[in-house]
């Protein structure tokens, strides 16, 4: 099932249009999963949208929480759904990744709020590191 027409609904209640160009972006991501801006141009592009309108609309969707972004590494930026919460690991080697239950961080992330008295918006977080292939054997 689509959770397109729940983040659909939530932008409509704030006041804002569904344009095309958000529709297309919107199921993009919903056909792919985590996408770089270059991925989702390269899925919509044959609408007539201009690389220059999936950034702004990544932007904007991103700004009123309908997409989460999530940073690869060295500058690269990947989109998705928002959702449940969740987490990922990403190879800083090849570019791998998983996703990490929030289960397992649930404990330190309180733990830091209680620590420093801020209230972390932990709803996506991305960890790097080697994976057990890019791992140099001792």
């Amino acid at each position: 099932m689509s959770c397109i027409p729940n983040l659909t609904q939530m932008l409509r209640s704030r006041g804002y249009r569904m344009t095309p160009q958000r529709v297309a972006i919107l199921q993009a991501l919903h056909d792919g999963g985590h996408l770089s801006p270059a991925q989702i141009f390269e899925r919509v592009h044959q609408t007539g949208m201009t690389e220059t309108t999936v950034y702004r609309t990544l932007e904007f969707l991103a700004g009123n929480g309908v997409l989460l972004v999530a940073n690869r590494g060295n500058g690269h930026l990947a989109y998705e759904l928002s959702g449940d919460f969740h987490h990922h690991i990403i190879c800083s080697s090849c570019g791998t990744q998983v996703e990490v239950d929030p289960a397992l961080l649930a404990a330190a992330i309180s733990k830091i709020e209680d620590k420093t008295g801020y209230r972390l918006n932990a709803s996506h977080l991305t960890f790097s590191g080697l994976c057990p292939k890019c791992t140099p054997k001792p």
